[in-house]
């Protein structure tokens, strides 16, 4: 009998052709799904809405969830992103006017409520209406909201609280967050009394509860735009942004808390 000498070459692909029907499910290769830079507020809705349509035979999207400037940063910094949901308005433009956004693709998504929240159990009561006592609520304590300097939901909050008179008095107590999700978090775990999130976020948690909602005519419209990112190089982006603006992902939106913009 002739004995065969293989090479360590031929060693490998023997060994790799006997484990390929046990590899993992990880190292499979799919066809990958476009990038989606969105804003952390929408991330429940968008979660879902992926795996909506996933199911009707398309790759999974890949969502990247963070506060709008953070978004808007790794954007203009060269992220190689499809689609950006933003916020709000001002980064959205902000992005628009560097010649990032592929024409015609910009729509307004969806819109939202700004509410006060406290830790379940210990909400306070107050009227939703200038001069509202939310400093002595306070007392020591601290009041979460999402960087007011920068971050769209801290901007419509200190826009709120401005409006109603009180801002100056609440400033310095004031615990700043990268995102609206970081403001709920401090209320959730008790490390701020109360906390200005937008009313999808409140209803996403059961560890708070809702104060009240402030007047919507106490800060501009909280809207969400989409749009495709001129980076964009997958098949399936344009795709998944209709379908996000699509009839049958409303429903959807508005089962997460979210209105028509």
């Amino acid at each position: 009998m002739k004995r065969r000498i293989f090479s360590p070459g031929a060693w490998l692909a023997l060994l790799l052709t006997m484990l390929a029907p046990f590899a993992p499910p990880a190292l499979a290769r799919p066809g990958k799904g476009p990038l989606i830079l969105s804003a952390i507020s929408l991330q429940d809705v968008m979660n879902k809405a992926a795996d909506n349509w996933a199911a009707q035979g398309h790759a999974r999207p890949i969502l990247s969830f963070a506060g709008s400037p953070a978004l808007a940063r790794q954007i203009r910094a060269g992220a190689p992103a499809d689609l950006f949901v933003s916020a709000d308005e001002q980064w959205m433009d902000d992005i628009e006017r560097g010649g990032l956004v592929r024409a015609g693709t910009r729509a307004d998504l969806a819109a939202n409520r700004l509410v006060l929240i406290a830790p379940v159990g210990h909400a306070p009561r107050l009227r939703m209406g200038r001069g509202i006592a939310i400093a002595r609520a306070l007392g020591r304590s601290r009041l979460a909201m999402a960087d007011p300097d920068s971050v769209p939901a801290g901007r419509y909050g200190k826009a709120a609280l401005a409006s109603l008179g009180v801002w100056h008095s609440v400033a310095n107590k004031v615990a700043r967050v990268d995102n609206v999700r970081a403001a709920l978090a401090l209320v959730e775990r008790g490390e701020a009394a109360l906390g200005i999130v937008y009313a999808t976020d409140a209803r996403a948690s059961r560890l708070v509860s809702v104060v009240g909602t402030f007047p919507p005519a106490s800060h501009p419209p909280i809207r969400y735009p989409l749009a495709r990112l001129k980076s964009s190089r997958n098949a399936d982006a344009e795709g998944f942004r209709r379908f996000l603006l699509s009839r049958q992902t409303r429903p959807l939106l508005a089962r997460y808390g979210f209105i028509a913009p």
